[in-house]
């Protein structure tokens, strides 16, 4: 797979965001001609200039709704394999702009595939959605790719738009004349070094172990299906790679989870992250929640094991593991976080494909 990519044009939008930080480190390992088209780093601070990644990748900065920004772009790159990560990714914060989200999560959608459409270079695209797109029946079972789509609040529910707005583009425009393959990914919950967003586990336990503040959970026994960053931005990549090799085949929505057995709720996370950091937490019934979210949730991801070759590789213990030594390095003035964030990926990549490279 990492041959595949050395050389290859590859548009990232949201690449200054959390996850796109990730993947630009991964595919300037693998050589690709890298592209980004994002804003400014949503957080201060954040992973993209912690580990100065501006020098990784051709950053072209603007709103995922300027259309005709994007359509420039597009034309001046000539990407071959596009990876949509440009979002407003947050539950909390969709109950507090709902329309900023919907614009974001649905007309951002609408304007990159619409450029995609009017220029030619393009051969894979895939576009991260979530897995919270789902209709969410509190079951204690995996949502499969066919299962039904809804979503709660806005943020959920914008996503699932953004699943039907690329499954329309793709039968009214993109067909096997055009020979381009067009995917959504939908991923849990990811975690991992370099996620400062507001309102999510992690940072928010980093935040407070910084300021000395004991941490609080509204909703302890929620459970998710955690995964490290690195991940599903395996699946991601063998998922383009499929694309851009047989587009008929591999078009269609694809759930990249972590093992079955991974899904663990929120205070054991907490629990296992306090034994690696030395923190306190509490829970009770006084920390109400504010918005409505929900409890349980799993992701069946036998298709993409079966059909790409997806194996998650990171046990529940090492993800908690590094991401915590992730954190504790950032805490020490003296560590060259873009240095050692290569460590994690050699790491990483030696239980993906048996080397480091």
């Amino acid at each position: 797979m990492r041959d595949f990519y050395k050389g290859k044009r590859v548009l990232i939008t949201g690449n200054t965001g959390f996850k796109g930080s990730w993947l630009t480190m991964l595919l300037s390992r693998w050589g690709a001609e890298l592209y980004g088209y994002s804003l400014a780093p949503p957080t201060k601070p954040s992973m993209f200039e912690i580990c100065n990644l501006e020098d990784k990748i051709d950053w072209y900065e603007g709103n995922i709704l300027d259309f005709e920004n994007i359509k420039k772009t597009i034309e001046s790159v000539q990407p071959e394999i596009v990876f949509h990560l440009a979002a407003q990714p947050l539950v909390g914060e969709s109950y507090e702009k709902p329309v900023e989200t919907f614009n974001t999560n649905i007309m951002g959608t609408v304007y990159l595939l619409d450029a995609i459409r009017q220029n030619k270079s393009v051969k894979a695209l895939v576009n991260v959605t979530t897995d919270k797109c789902y209709s969410n029946k509190e079951g204690f079972y995996g949502y499969r790719e066919d299962s039904e789509l809804g979503g709660h609040d806005p943020y959920s529910s914008s996503k699932a738009c953004s699943e039907l707005i690329t499954a329309s583009f793709k039968k009214s425009f993109f067909s096997d004349a055009r020979n381009l393959g067009v995917a959504t990914a939908r991923a849990g919950n990811v975690i991992g070094g370099g996620d400062f967003a507001k309102d999510r586990l992690i940072p928010d336990c980093i935040r407070a172990i910084g300021l000395g503040h004991k941490i609080e959970l509204r909703d302890p026994m929620a459970v998710r299906p955690w995964q490290h960053v690195l991940e599903p931005l395996q699946g991601y990549l063998k998922l383009a790679m499929y694309l851009y090799e047989d587009a008929g085949l591999y078009s269609g929505a694809w759930n990249f989870g972590p093992h079955h057995g991974n899904e663990m709720s929120v205070f054991e996370v907490v629990n296992r992250l306090s034994q690696h950091m030395d923190f306190e937490f509490e829970t009770g019934e006084a920390l109400v929640k504010k918005y409505h979210e929900t409890h349980y949730l799993k992701l069946d991801s036998y298709k993409a094991t079966k059909l790409l070759k997806y194996q998650p590789v990171l046990s529940m213990h090492e993800t908690i593991k590094l991401t915590a030594e992730w954190y504790k390095k950032y805490w020490d003035a003296n560590v060259d976080l873009r240095k050692f964030t290569e460590e994690q990926i050699d790491l990483y990549e030696s239980k993906c494909f048996g080397e480091v490279k």
